[in-house]
């Protein structure tokens, strides 16, 4: 066999190697998240999260009575892993209540809800992407925007009671089952809400379990590693140091984020067994009267594709196309 024989049939082996690889779902789940440009919109959220989200939960923490503050903080502080002096500095965020609250007056708490719904828009932006779904209205977002940054909160609260109530020992497989269960609800509500309805509660259910799981694990690994970025950026830029660490938290709670919102719209629009399940006796993953879907991108995507914002390049915006690209079952009855 020649050179050119020995080329063709390495290329060959790694055609059909790529093409068992495109069946299976981990593939899917990884074009869903070029599509919705992971690395961009990761990158974003943890940014509006670390600017818009965190002043919120120090204002509104300082504005709840002294039981809740200590259990908001108590459940950050566990989730971001957080000992020792960087414990201390965030201790010292929520314990200064009386001068946030001096601070803040009418227009700090206007600007407060405008952070709320800033953030609220950048994670409905996710969401949207990964199900396809056409924009929504922004003026609505303020109002579920600071609704859902107070079911969050209401859920850091919970916790942290449950935590501080069960403490250590017998009680925390009780506290961790609660914490887990809790993440679930949290995100499943989460996905609807941002979804705006559109998607059937059933089928959103399957990203609240993926999301819930993935950051569940991520904040238990935080324990093992964020102390010592902590302490090192501390030791190298200061106070600085910790907001850099918090940022590098944020940005891998925000990959979980797009995990479980990538993943839940592929398994939902499976033809098979598992795309039965997840959307049950209904063919059809959206509510009646629902918009359709926006079609798949026109070409094949590239991790580069995943660097940069579609809103920039045209060429990589879903375009109207003739047929319904979707597997059979997910098509909506109203077409």
């Amino acid at each position: 066999m020649g050179r050119s024989g020995w080329v063709d049939t390495a290329r060959g082996r790694v055609d059909a190697v790529r093409a068992s690889a495109e069946r299976t779902f981990l593939w899917r789940i990884w074009e869903r998240m070029l599509e919705t440009e992971f690395v961009d919109r990761s990158v974003a959220l943890a940014a509006k999260a670390f600017v818009s989200f965190f002043p919120v939960v120090i204002v509104v923490a300082a504005l709840a009575p002294p039981s809740i503050r200590s259990s908001i903080l108590t459940t950050i502080t566990s989730r971001f892993g957080l000992t020792g002096p960087a414990l201390a500095t965030a201790r010292q965020a929520f314990a200064s209540s009386n001068d946030v609250r001096r601070a803040t007056g009418m227009v700090g708490l206007i600007f407060t809800v405008f952070y709320a719904t800033s953030f609220f828009t950048a994670l409905q932006r996710v969401y949207l992407r990964a199900w396809r779904r056409p924009p929504s209205g922004n003026i609505m977002n303020y109002v579920r925007g600071p609704v859902w940054m107070l079911a969050v909160l209401a859920y850091f609260a919970v916790i942290g009671g449950v935590q501080s109530l069960v403490g250590g020992g017998p009680g925390t497989p009780v506290f961790l089952l609660a914490a887990f269960a809790g993440s679930i609800v949290l995100w499943w509500l989460t996905a609807w809400l941002m979804l705006v309805g559109q998607v059937r509660r059933r089928v959103v259910l399957v990203s609240g379990v993926i999301t819930g799981i993935a950051l569940s694990g991520y904040a238990a690994s935080a324990s093992v590693w964020m102390p010592g970025i902590v302490t090192r950026n501390q030791h190298q830029y200061g106070f600085f140091g910790v907001s850099l660490a918090l940022v590098t938290w944020f940005s891998g709670a925000a990959i979980c984020i797009l995990v479980g919102a990538c993943a839940a719209p592929v398994l939902a629009e499976d033809p098979g067994r598992i795309g039965r399940w997840v959307r049950g006796r209904s063919p059809s993953v959206l509510v009646p009267g629902a918009a359709p879907a926006l079609p798949p991108p026109p070409r094949p995507l590239r991790l580069a594709d995943a660097l940069r914002s579609s809103e920039d390049d045209e060429g990589i915006q879903p375009q109207p196309t003739g047929g319904d690209s979707r597997p059979p079952g997910t098509r909506h009855e109203y077409e």
